[in-house]
This record gives C-alpha cells, structure tokens and sequence, in this order.
C-alpha cells in the first residue's frame, strides 16, 4: 500500500519528460536542438540524484562517468574504415571494433557504472569536504587522461562521424529509464537504508547499516545512469572532453540545487527550468524575439542569470524549488481504514 501511495513520484516526473517530448515535436528544428538538450540533462541530473540525494554527500566526480559513457558510445559507433583517418592513435581493438546504437548505450551505461565502481571502492569511506575534493580530483583525472591519450579516442578534438541517432525519443526514453530506476531505487530497501545514513549516520550505523556499502551501491547504479546520459548525449552533439568537465558539472549541480536536491521531482524540475532559462539567455547573446520585442544581451549573460537564481532559491528556499517534498497520495487516516 506505500507503494501505491509513492507512485506519483514516478508518475509526475515521468509525465514532465513525455510533456517536455511531445512539445520539443512541435516546436522548428531549430528550437527542437533545446529540448534534446534538455532532456539528456534531465537523465544527467537524475543520475546525480541517485547518489548526492539519497546519500547528501556532494559529488564533483559525476560527470566523469558521462564522459567515459560519451567516449565508450563514440568510439565504439564511428564507422570502422574511417576511424584511421580520425583518430590515428586509436589502441589496435578499438580500432576495429563497431558496435549498433543500443548496444554502445548499454556498454556506456556498464563502463559508467564500472569507473563508478572502481573510483567509488576507495572514496566512499570519505565524507563531507574530503569526499568533495576527491571527487573533483577524479574528475580532473578523467578530463585529461581523455584530452591527452589518443589510444582511447579523439583527444583534443571533437568526436566526429559519430552517427546522430539521439532524436527526440530517443533522449525521451533515456531521461525516462534514469527516473525509472531512480525511483526503483529511492524506494528499494537499499534506497531507504542509505536515507538514513544521511538522515542519522550514528544510528543506521548502530542499526547495522554499513554506510559504505551503501553509499558504493548509489555511487555505482548513479555512475551508470551517467554513463548512459554521456552515450545519448555523444549520439546528439560531437563532443570534447573540455565540454564535459567544469562547466557541466556546475550547471548540472545547480539544477539539482535548484530543483530540490533531496526528491527526483526536484531534480526533473531543477533540469527543465534552468535548462530553459540558461537556454534562453544563450539563445538571446545572437537575439531573440519575445511578444514582439527583439531582445539581445552580452556574453555570459546566462552564467549570471544562473548564479543569481541559484543564490536567490538558496537563500530564499534552501530546499528547491519543490520544497523537498515528493507528491504522493493522501494517507487514509486509521478512521477511514477501520
């Protein structure tokens, strides 16, 4: 029965992806490039949710296991007889190999959760500020073992050739599986256990929670669902490694801060709305028509606008945008159940 009640945290988010679908196959393909976008963030943020949420320790490092999924789907989907010309550094099994669109997501998807596993062995002893600083360190490590070792992919350049297969629906989908497996795990037994290592570690450790095992178990399903949205998103744009380093991970943390760190409503609805707005701030650097006004505004402005919203919704609710609540249904009182 508290199953029943908690479907609408899975009902709603996954309602505003299919909204945010159906309008994006509406709007010119000019437009539509947005709400791509948009979408693979959404699957970006969530897969943050899965670890930062449920556990409260601030990860850095996310964003490096989107970037092993990008390089896992990118490499592996550029056609066979041009890889020489693209990437002539390219390790000899590499070189030869050439896997379809669904299988290159789900090998992203496995590597993500495998750098998460490998990197998450040793860190998830770590909390607070040194959990924070080694996560970025790792991030660091990634972006350039990605921008400087030409075995494993294009190095300083961008992935090229790679076949353009994330539509609408596709990215859809992605975003989709993300909060599916999101909410199986929010509200698995493992999902509630590690909520309470973050709620009261001293008293899940003295219940017979290990908090380790826990916060590796998040760290490993989360950095697959990164994996996953890194593999969309190199099937959308011709990706760098410079592109998937800092300037994602704020962007992606602020959603989330945003949004509503602790519930997967928050982090759908963190992505959606600073998405727009930050989409729409860039748009405006080149100009854009608004009720009939032309507007244009300066470089960075976007970034500004970002900072701003993130400071105001901290200061003016800590909590996000939805208050840190879920939408469930109501409880029948003890009356209504006699």
């Amino acid at each position: 029965m508290n199953l029943v009640r908690r479907l609408p945290e899975l009902f709603v988010p996954a309602l505003l992806v299919l909204g945010t679908a159906l309008v994006g196959l509406e709007v010119s393909s000019y437009l539509q490039s947005y709400f791509l976008d948009t979408l693979v963030q959404v699957a970006i943020v969530v897969a943050l949710y899965v670890f930062i949420g449920n556990s409260g320790v601030l990860s850095f490092g996310h964003i490096s296991f989107v970037a092993l999924g990008a390089w896992t789907a990118g490499v592996l989907t550029v056609p066979a007889g041009q890889k020489t010309a693209i990437m002539p550094g390219l390790s000899h099994f590499l070189l030869h190999a050439n896997v379809g669109n669904v299988t290159s997501l789900a090998l992203a998807a496995g590597v993500g959760g495998a750098g998460a596993l490998v990197v998450g062995l040793p860190l998830m002893r770590l909390s607070g500020l040194a959990a924070g600083i080694a996560t970025f360190a790792v991030l660091e490590i990634t972006n350039n073992l990605l921008t400087y070792d030409q075995s494993i992919g294009p190095g300083e350049n961008a992935f090229s050739s790679v076949p353009q297969t994330t539509g609408i629906w596709q990215a859809a989908i992605g975003a989709f599986i993300c909060v599916v497996v999101a909410f199986a795990y929010r509200t698995s037994r493992f999902g509630r256990m590690l909520g309470a290592t973050r709620e009261d570690p001293a008293a899940a450790a003295a219940a017979g929670i290990s908090i380790y095992r826990q916060r590796l178990l998040a760290f490993v399903i989360s950095g697959g669902l990164a994996g996953l949205a890194g593999g969309i998103y190199v099937h959308l744009l011709p990706l760098q490694a410079a592109g998937l380093s800092l300037n994602l991970t704020f962007i992606t943390l602020a959603m989330l801060v945003v949004g509503g760190s602790g519930t997967l409503l928050g982090a759908v609805v963190g992505a959606l709305a600073v998405n727009g707005i930050y989409s729409f701030f860039s748009a405006a650097t080149n100009g854009v028509d608004v009720f009939g006004w032309h507007l244009t505004v300066p470089q960075g402005t976007a970034e500004i606008v970002l900072g701003v919203m993130m400071a105001l919704v901290l200061i003016l609710r800590p909590s996000g945008l939805t208050g840190g609540r879920e939408l469930t249904l109501p409880q029948r009182s003890a009356r209504a159940k006699a």
